[in-house]
């Protein structure tokens, strides 16, 4: 199976604005991307509909990304705090309904970095209230063909959900239309005891993947088995695509959030250019027809 492949803004740039994203739209498209995933870390940063007519000249797909980033949280915080976040989520499937994007991804349970201690009740009560939170966008999601794709992250960013089977048992009753769930191997890598397994067992549910070498350098130099990656996503009938999301330390921001110390490649277009190179070379390889 040959999926799209495609690659995130934040590999490049943080915030994206609008001559950003025409200018790396334009450079992913000639390096050979068939996709990109666009960041919405504040309503306003960009225009959908400029970027909608960027992207269709391109025929690049789009997906869009939220940002948990201080203050949203969909538990454990104020009425007024759980309203503004579901607002902004809100307004993340709305750019996907002008983009024509079919999926909004990322962690949308509390802000990124905040983790907390619970006893298996505070748990119990913790995943009961996100049910509650998420419900109605849920539904607003699923009225428009657009589906939230919720992401698991490593224990140093959430103590909420960090695996798959959380993802599962928190979420299981509102999976379906409007409710999915986002691999990213780097997390996978750190909180899974196999990972084609975890895929395995999120099965159906997969509605979004994020790929990146386990340091977040270019897929293929490191020690994925990248192989067995992809045999698990063919064994699960995931044909949607696999998107590079990696980020820059050129902005303090985002290499302070993302724990960017170092340069991972040569440059970002050579992290973005081997990633994409491996992919592509690996699914030849299992597709040769």
């Amino acid at each position: 199976m040959r999926r799209p492949i495609g690659v995130n803004t934040w590999v490049w740039t943080s915030p994206l604005n609008d001559a950003s994203l025409e200018s790396i739209a334009r450079k992913v498209a000639a390096m050979g991307f068939d996709a990109i995933e666009l960041p919405v870390e504040s309503p306003g940063d960009w225009s959908p509909a400029r970027a909608r007519d960027v992207l269709d000249d391109l025929s690049l797909a789009p997906y869009v990304v939220g940002a948990m980033g201080a203050g949203r949280d969909l538990v454990d915080a104020s009425p007024a705090a759980i309203e503004a976040t579901q607002s902004y989520l809100d307004h993340c499937v709305v750019v996907a309904e002008t983009l024509g994007a079919s999926v909004v991804a990322g962690p949308f349970y509390a802000q990124t970095g905040r983790t907390w201690r619970m006893s298996a009740d505070d748990r119990a009560a913790t995943v009961a209230a996100l049910r509650g939170s998420l419900r109605p966008l849920v539904d607003r999601a699923a009225a428009s063909g657009i589906t939230l794709a919720i992401e698991p992250l490593n224990r140093y960013e959430t103590s909420l959900i960090n695996t798959v089977e959380q993802a599962l048992d928190a979420l299981a009753p509102l999976l379906g239309d409007g409710l999915g769930l986002a691999l990213d191997s780097y997390h996978l890598n750190i909180e899974e005891k196999d990972v084609a397994t975890a895929i395995r067992m999120a099965g159906r549910a997969i509605a979004h993947v994020q790929v990146c070498g386990n340091d977040r350098g270019a897929v293929g130099d490191d020690h994925i088995d990248w192989s067995a990656f992809l045999d698990a996503l063919d064994d699960v009938g995931y044909t949607g695509a696999l998107n590079l999301e990696s980020f820059t330390g050129d902005n303090e921001t985002i290499a302070t959030a993302a724990s960017v110390w170092r340069p991972l490649a040569e440059s970002q277009d050579e992290l973005a250019r081997r990633s994409l190179d491996h992919l592509t070379r690996l699914q030849n390889e299992r597709n040769p027809s």
